[in-house]
């Protein structure tokens, strides 16, 4: 388990407020409307470091977020599985190449290589994850019996990240890659990513 290092978290998580999604008016409402409130957390600025401070952060940054490759097959092929087997609607994704990923690397304190090289999960303030670690926390929100499979964390970090690294440094030769973010073709599933105004922009430029 990773902990962000540098930031005051405690009086971030003060500062959290529990607010309605919404989009600017000149943009397209959300397709579920509005997401749960209490998904949705406000990040008070004045707590980020300088130097994330220096760029623009959005208001808005959400709990048990996925960052993750968007053009890998393989990963795509795992984004699918999560949201069919996450029958509660606990788990949101977002795709590493797409802006709305942005505040959540600089958050953690990652970019877009480490991101590469290890998928993220943000599961709430000042708590995240990669590799191996992450796909078990993932997990863990599952129902049953998914939710079982989380137990692997028993097993050394070490050796999980070794198993993980050694499929993440083959998966473009052995399942392939796409040139831009995979869509998913089931637009009703567009609800579960954060970037789905990005996705439907980068749909609608595929057909």
């Amino acid at each position: 388990m990773m902990a962000l290092r540098g930031r005051n978290w405690n009086s971030t998580w003060k500062s959290l407020i529990p607010r309605c999604y919404s989009t600017p008016a000149s943009s397209p409402q959300s397709p579920s409307n509005c997401a749960s409130s209490a998904d949705n957390l406000l990040l008070n600025e004045s707590t980020v470091s300088a130097t994330a401070k220096a760029e623009t952060l959005p208001t808005l940054l959400r709990p048990r977020v996925v960052v993750y490759d968007g053009v890998c097959h393989l990963c795509h092929s795992g984004v699918k599985w999560v949201i069919k087997a996450d029958k509660d609607k606990k788990i949101k994704f977002c795709c590493l190449q797409s802006k709305a990923a942005e505040p959540y690397m600089r958050v953690c304190g990652v970019d877009k290589e480490d991101v590469l090289r290890r998928f993220l999960f943000i599961e709430g303030p000042g708590l995240y994850h990669q590799g191996s670690t992450a796909a078990l926390r993932v997990l863990s929100h599952l129902p049953l019996p998914y939710s079982v499979l989380s137990s692997l964390m028993i097993v050394p970090t070490p050796l999980r990240d070794a198993a993980y690294d050694y499929v993440a440094k083959r998966r473009y030769d052995w399942f392939g890659k796409h040139e831009d973010c995979l869509v998913l073709k089931e637009t009703e599933l567009l609800e579960r990513f954060i970037d789905w105004e990005e996705l439907l922009e980068r749909s609608r430029k595929q057909f």
